[in-house]
């Protein structure tokens, strides 16, 4: 069971998070939060991960009709979205 949208692009990895978040722009979709799991976990665990950022991104029209729909729909918000940097398979 799937339960998330995948999708591969080439480039950079900055490159690729500067992609994601100008096409949530383009839906309606702000960035609230970015979470660096790379720096965070050499920082607290001294162990090195490959690129990867969480994401908050939030389209307000749609949070606050979820909010008037459901009062607890906060904890699934923002929604959260991954960009990670993976080597190409060869």
């Amino acid at each position: 069971m799937e339960y998330y949208f995948s999708k591969t692009i080439t480039g950079s990895f900055d490159n690729a998070v500067q992609k994601v978040t100008e096409a949530l722009k383009i839906e309606g979709f702000g960035i609230l939060t970015e979470i660096d799991i790379k720096a965070t976990l050499k920082k607290k665990l001294d162990v090195d991960f490959y690129n990867y950022k969480i994401l908050g991104a939030c389209n307000p029209p749609f949070a606050y009709k979820a909010l008037l729909a459901e009062d607890k729909i906060g904890t699934m918000l923002p929604c959260n979205v991954i960009v990670q940097e993976k080597e190409e398979i060869k």
